[in-house]
C-alpha cells in the first residue's frame, strides 16, 4: 500500500557545525520541524530516522583518500596541505571535530529518503539535512564537506537503475552534482540560480550542456542579481516543465535552497515567500504527472534561519503532504514567540509575522528580458534534439 510522505530528521544531524559564527547553522532544521509541530502538521509516525551513511555508501562518489582526508582533520590531524588540496581547513569549510561522522549523518539521511520511495511504499521523502551540493570528489566547497545529492543519485543508478532528473533552486549554482554526472545520459540536471557573475561558485552557464553521451542533459538558468518573484517563477515553470518532459524521469530530486529571498545576508536575488511556495507545488505536479509521485526533496543553503528557511521548507512538507490550506494561515504565535526570543539579533515582531515587507532594492527594467532571453538559450538542448528528429 502507498504511504504519502516521510520526514527523515535525526538528531545527529544537528552536529554538522562548522563554528558558532559560521553561516551554515543547522538549527534550522531545528526550527522548520518546531513549526510544523506547532502547526499540528507532522505525525510522530511520519518522521522517520535518518541513518549514518557506511564508507562504502560516500565512496559511490567520492575517493577514499578525500574520505580519510576528512576522517583525519576531525580527529584532530590537520595537516596545512589539506586546505589546497580538499578544500578542508579554508574559510568556507573549516575543520570540526567528528566532522566525517556529522557529514556522513546528512548523507544517511538522503539515502534514507530514497529507499523510502523505492522500498517502501512511499510516494515523497523529505530530508532538510541534505542539500549539499557543492562537494566534489576530492574537494570540499562552498560549506559542503560529503555531496548526498551526487551520492543519493549514483545509489538510485546502481539499486535502482532508475533515471534521475535533479532539480536545484539553490542561489548557488549546484555544480557538484552537475559535474559529477556531466557524461550520464540517465541523470539530468537542473539548476537554477544567480548568474555566477556575482556570486560563487561562478559556474553554471547556460553552455553547461553535458559533455559525450550526456549532451543535452545538464540545463543551467542564471538569473541576473536583484531578480524577483515574477521573472524567478516563470522561467522556473517553463524550464521545468519543458526538460521533465523532454527526460521523461522515472524520479524527481529536488535541492531546495531557501537563500533567493531577499533577507539572505549571502545572495542578491530578490524572491519572497511566494517562490516558495510555488516551487514544490510545481515537483510535486510533475512527480505525479512523471513519476508515479516518486519525488525526493534535500534542504541546501539559506542563511536567514529564523524568518525565511522554517517557512519555506515548512512549504515542501506541506505540499507532500495536501496540507496547502495551511500556507496562506497566520504563523502560531506560541512558536513565532519562542524563536523570536532565541534569535541571536534583534527582530522586529512584524519580520515574523508578514516577512514579505519590501525593504528599497534596486530595480532595473531590463531585467526581466534578460532573464527571458537566457531562459530561451537554457532550452537550446530540447530544441536541438527535436529538429534532429524532425529531420
Amino acid at each position: 500500500m502507498d504511504k504519502e510522505a516521510a520526514f527523515v530528521f535525526s538528531p545527529e544531524q544537528l552536529n554538522y557545525k562548522f563554528s558558532d559564527e559560521h553561516p551554515f547553522n543547522q538549527k534550522r532544521l531545528l526550527i522548520t520541524y518546531d513549526l510544523l509541530k506547532h502547526l499540528n502538521a507532522i505525525d510522530d509516525n511520519q518522521i522517520i530516522p535518518a541513518k549514518m551513511a557506511a564508507e562504502e555508501d560516500l565512496r559511490l562518489i567520492h575517493e577514499k583518500d578525500y574520505i580519510d582526508v576528512v576522517k583525519n582533520a576531525g580527529n584532530g590531524k590537520v595537516r596545512s596541505s589539506y586546505a589546497t588540496t580538499y578544500g578542508i581547513g579554508t574559510e568556507d569549510t573549516p575543520v570540526f571535530p567528528k566532522m566525517h561522522e556529522a557529514a556522513s549523518w546528512l548523507v544517511g539521511g538522503t539515502l534514507t529518503a530514497v529507499d523510502l520511495v523505492f522500498e517502501h511504499g512511499y510516494k515523497h521523502a523529505l530530508n532538510l539535512g541534505g542539500g549539499l551540493h557543492h562537494g566534489f570528489r576530492s574537494k570540499a566547497s562552498g560549506f559542503c564537506v560529503y555531496n548526498d545529492s551526487s551520492i543519493a543519485i549514483q545509489y538510485i543508478r546502481n539499486k535502482y537503475h532508475a533515471k534521475v532528473l535533479y532539480v536545484d533552486t539553490d542561489a548557488h549554482h549546484g555544480d557538484g552534482v552537475q559535474w559529477a554526472f556531466y557524461n550520464d545520459p540517465n541523470v539530468c540536471t537542473l539548476s537554477f540560480h544567480e548568474d555566477g557573475r556575482f556570486l560563487f561558485p561562478g559556474t553554471g552557464h547556460v553552455s553547461e550542456r553535458g559533455h559525450g553521451d550526456g549532451y543535452g542533459y545538464s540545463f543551467n538558468m542564471p538569473f541576473e542579481a536583484f531578480t524577483e518573484d515574477v521573472s524567478f517563477l516563470s522561467a522556473y515553470k517553463k524550464i521545468f516543465r519543458e526538460v521533465v518532459a523532454y527526460f521523461r524521469p522515472d524520479v524527481i530530486l529536488t535541492q531546495n535552497g531557501a537563500d533567493a529571498h531577499y533577507y539572505d545576508p549571502l545572495t542578491h536575488l530578490c524572491a519572497t515567500m511566494n517562490i516558495y511556495n510555488e516551487i514544490p507545488q510545481l515537483a510535486h505536479e510533475l512527480a505525479h504527472e512523471y513519476c508515479d509521485g516518486r519525488w525526493i526533496a534535500v534542504g541546501g543553503g539559506g542563511y536567514d534561519i529564523w524568518r525565511v528557511v522554517p517557512r519555506a521548507w515548512a512549504m515542501i512538507w506541506l505540499h507532500m503532504t495536501g496540507q496547502e490550506s495551511l500556507i496562506s494561515g497566520k504563523l502560531p504565535a506560541a512558536w513565532t514567540k519562542k524563536w523570536r526570543e532565541a534569535a541571536e539579533t534583534a527582530l522586529p515582531p512584524e519580520w515574523f509575522d508578514k516577512p514579505d515587507i519590501y525593504p528599497d532594492i534596486p530595480r532595473k527594467n531590463d531585467i526581466n528580458k534578460k532573464n527571458e532571453r537566457t531562459a530561451a538559450k537554457a532550452l537550446k538542448p530540447i530544441l536541438e534534439r527535436k529538429n534532429s528528429t524532425d529531420n
